[in-house]
């Protein structure tokens, strides 16, 4: 089963809380001082919002899987269309450990597949630098590229 991702950075994380909760007409699963997550069936989505002193909106999208062959399978067919990708092992972020696959598309919206194996009482500090799409610059047609897998924490 796949999941729709949708991370948002808001300015105060109470009031959005609120707001969330009225408009999904269910409480966060997670809370904590900086971030909160709703796993929610209706509609099919991982929503998560952080104040962490970003621009408020849209931070990423991505798709979460249930297993590793399924993030794999994901990564693989980003990969094979040529869009070059950012591949982390064992990562932590949002209070949780993953391995992922970060793409931005070709209007540069970072995307992110991954497969959430465990807990973590850190949110996690590093962010990634997602590597632009090949053929973002431009209306050409992306180039065949990846990046070799990353072994570091980093975070949505």
């Amino acid at each position: 089963m796949k999941r729709l991702h949708l991370h948002m950075s808001v300015p105060d994380l109470g009031q959005s809380i609120a707001f969330y909760e009225a408009l999904f007409g269910a409480g966060p699963s997670v809370v904590k001082d900086d971030y909160a997550k709703w796993m929610l069936d209706d509609p099919k989505v991982n929503f998560a919002i952080s104040a962490r002193g970003l621009a408020g909106g849209v931070d990423h999208v991505g798709i979460q899987v249930d297993s590793q062959a399924e993030l794999g399978e994901l990564a693989g067919r980003l990969k094979a269309a040529g869009n070059v990708t950012l591949d982390q092992v064992a990562t932590t972020c949002c209070y949780a450990q993953s391995d992922k696959s970060w793409v931005s598309d070709p209007a540069g919206v970072r995307w992110e597949t991954f497969y959430t194996f465990g807990e973590a009482t850190a949110y996690g500090e590093d962010v990634g630098e997602v590597p632009a799409s090949a053929g973002s610059a431009c209306c050409g047609a992306p180039t065949s590229a990846t990046a070799e897998p990353a072994r570091v924490s980093s975070c949505c």
